[in-house]
């Protein structure tokens, strides 16, 4: 397989990448097609031709970002194992591991998701969802919600940069959560 063909192939991953370097560095609001295109070392037209419009490339940024979390999330269920508290610490599972890594982008994002919230659609239906899905291994109404609101208050609290907790505090936030989801009065058989 020849070099041009691969990256053909491939363009659509490295101009994400690129406009993903560059919101890192400048952020959304200045964020322009012919910035991206020159990032990736390629046209205008290279980019218009997979990404038609700015909103069009953030768009795109947002959904593989929450593809990113869902496996992530997915993998931490399926290595719970089965089980009421599976969902719950799989979240927190997933927030403890990109707590401390999520520099300059998911904040450039989230303000994003600001300017153009249709482009996050994806993201308030998978919330609405683990939500519901929350609330269904707790008997006590509320609890999967509190839960949840915790631990993605946690992680968006520190990227907009309101705190940083780290070290032993940090670890014994996270298995006061992770206790808590474990102690979730179990879903109600009866409820169906």
């Amino acid at each position: 397989m020849t070099k041009a063909r691969t990256r053909r192939e491939d363009r659509p991953a490295i101009i994400l990448d690129a406009a993903e370097r560059l919101i890192r560095r400048v952020g959304t609001r200045t964020l322009t097609i012919d910035a991206v295109a020159a990032e990736a070392g390629l046209s205008k037209g290279g980019v218009l031709h997979h990404y038609g419009s700015k909103d069009a490339l953030i768009q795109a940024l947002a959904e593989r970002k929450l593809g990113m979390i869902r496996d992530s999330i997915a993998a931490h269920e399926a290595a719970q194992g089965p089980g009421p508290a599976a969902l719950p610490l799989a979240l927190i599972a997933h927030v403890r591991q990109v707590y401390a890594d999520e520099e300059g982008f998911p904040r450039a994002l989230l303000l994003a998701s600001a300017e153009n919230p249709e482009a996050f659609a994806g993201f308030n239906t998978f919330l609405k969802d683990r939500l519901a899905q929350m609330e269904d291994v707790a008997r006590c109404p509320g609890a999967g919600a509190v839960l949840t609101f915790a631990t993605l208050g946690l992680l968006l609290t520190r990227t907009l940069g309101f705190h940083t907790i780290e070290g032993a505090d940090l670890a014994r936030l996270f298995d006061a959560m992770e206790r808590f989801a474990r102690d979730l009065p179990k879903g109600d058989p009866d409820r169906a």
